[in-house]
């Protein structure tokens, strides 16, 4: 397995054999993934709505500095109590998200890190669809939340307020209570809160399976990692590509797969001997158009943890900070 990772990080060489191919858009499940296969669905079917209902959050600013503004107002304190409650109710909705997706992705692991990645991607292409779009559905939300800076001061305000109004006729209908508040508090401190949930999914799988090396975790998404990038960079696989958006989605889980790495790896994506081609990586995203890869850039740069490590060769480094 190694000799065929390192096969697949080579930049002379990036021939994907048909049997790995990753089919993200008509792979259906095999019997025995049938079970999990939908139940992760169920889930995934959500994201469409989690998403548009952040994309769509407009926040509470404006009311919220009128009433720090008039802090002896009681008229203004209801009138911000009463803006910022339904929005609080759905960003709890979007942290109970999280729980069920961190969930979901242990279950996942168990089957996608049995077997050797090969056979794995192969045998179990459903199944690595669905991680792949749990991958791109993180992309998509931590990049939402990190250009909404409405969302931590909603909550920071709701926080503030939540003693002052325990009087106020509704305030219990929402209401959180002070343990899950607590939890939100630290999901949305963190700047990628999807991609911690993802990274803590991980290292619990790990826990929870002593006897499974590490490598046979990190190798999975190393390996779609690279099976991603020749897919882009093999011409004979991009025509087997029925969508027009099935490229972009590839390149959005290859990034994925390699912020994951690098999250869980001890020595990260980008060291020299790493198994992820990064310098190709880079630069089969700049082979596209800035703006539909400037926020996948954007993510190599901001939301991976190993990128200004010493072990860092200067010219990744000067790679990725290039415009």
């Amino acid at each position: 397995m190694g000799n065929l990772l390192q096969l697949l990080r080579r930049e002379d060489n990036c021939k994907v054999p048909d049997a790995i191919f990753l089919d993200f858009e008509n792979a259906l499940p095999v019997a025995s993934d049938q079970a999990l296969y939908e139940l992760v669905q169920v889930s995934i079917n959500k994201s469409h709505a989690v998403l548009e209902g952040l994309r769509s959050y407009g926040g509470a600013a404006e009311i919220i500095r009128e009433a720090i503004q008039n802090n002896n107002s009681e008229e203004a304190q209801v009138a911000a109590w009463e803006a910022v409650c339904p929005l609080v109710t759905s960003l709890n909705e979007y942290y109970q998200y999280s729980i069920e997706l961190e969930a979901n992705v242990v279950q996942l692991l168990g089957t996608l890190c049995a077997e050797p990645p090969m056979e794995t991607l192969d045998g179990h292409q459903a199944l690595a669809k669905q991680f792949a779009m749990i991958l791109d559905f993180v992309l998509a939300f931590d990049d939402l939340k990190m250009n909404n800076p409405s969302i931590q001061n909603d909550f920071s305000f709701y926080r503030r307020m939540r003693n002052r109004v325990q009087n106020l006729k509704d305030a219990e209908e929402h209401e959180v209570s002070n343990e899950v508040a607590n939890r939100m508090s630290m999901f949305y401190a963190n700047a990628t809160p999807m991609l911690k949930m993802l990274s803590n999914a991980v290292t619990n799988f790990v826990k929870k399976n002593p006897a499974l090396p590490l490598e046979h975790t990190t190798d999975i998404f190393s390996t779609m990692a690279n099976l991603c990038r020749c897919m882009i960079e093999d011409p004979e696989i991009n025509q087997k590509f029925e969508k027009p958006t099935t490229v972009m989605f590839v390149l959005r889980v290859m990034v994925g797969a390699i912020i994951l790495y690098d999250h869980v790896h001890p020595a990260g994506a980008f060291y020299r001997k790493s198994n992820i081609d990064i310098k190709s990586s880079i630069k089969l995203l700049k082979d596209h158009p800035s703006s539909s890869v400037e926020t996948l850039l954007n993510a190599m740069r901001y939301s991976t943890v190993h990128i200004n490590d010493d072990e860092t060769p200067n010219v990744i480094k000067k790679l990725l900070s290039e415009q």
